[in-house]
């Protein structure tokens, strides 16, 4: 008998009911729909002509909601790549031209993006979703997304938004960035990240 595969539907905005295909969850963790929608409902209106990156990408749901809604572009890293490939065939249907994709480490190809857009008029959102099962090489996974966001040194990042474990206690301050809130949904949280003006 057949499997059926792993699915979940664009929220709302102009690709609404369009399906997008899943990895299998021996690999990565769908956002789940309730804090899918939460973010969403945070953001609204901030998310029109920004430029949205999502690192550890998965099947790039969450950038593909904000494309949806009126992001400007998306930029997706993930590195496995079974994964990978169901993430372009998702960009494929939804709309390949916003969205540039890369396969690699997080950690690496995240700030690279950075560093890309830092002359953009359009203002940034960097959404990081590390793995929640610590695989082979994975335990300090939260800890180099933490040093990761630190050396971030450009201007036009207007937001930075923390999917982890609800039971991680999260920094008050990363770099330039002071913590906002922490929005809690069973095993999963978001925390928001603002630029502090120094």
């Amino acid at each position: 008998m057949k499997t059926e595969k792993p699915t979940t539907k664009i929220i709302a905005g102009k690709y609404k009911g369009k399906i997008l295909e899943l990895p299998s969850l021996d690999v990565t963790r769908s956002s789940k729909a309730r804090l899918k929608e939460s973010l969403f409902n945070v953001l609204q209106f901030d998310i029109i002509d920004k430029i949205f990156i999502e690192s550890f990408a998965g099947s790039g749901s969450i950038g593909l909601e904000a494309i949806s809604r009126g992001a400007k572009s998306a930029y997706f890293v993930e590195l496995d790549r079974n994964s990978y490939q169901i993430l372009l065939r998702n960009c494929k249907a939804v709309d390949i031209e916003k969205c540039q994709t890369v396969q690699g480490n997080t950690f690496v190809q995240t700030p690279l993006f950075v560093d890309f857009l830092r002359n953009s008029k359009n203002e940034i959102i960097l959404y990081i979703d590390p793995p929640f099962d610590y695989r082979e090489g994975m335990d300090d996974i939260y800890k180099k997304s933490f040093t990761m966001i630190e050396n971030i040194d450009v201007d036009n990042i207007y937001m930075i938004i923390v999917e982890h474990v609800s039971t991680l206690e999260m920094p008050d301050v990363l770099g330039r960035f002071s913590l906002n809130k922490t929005k809690k949904f069973g095993k999963s949280a978001l925390s928001y990240y603002f630029y502090t003006q120094k």
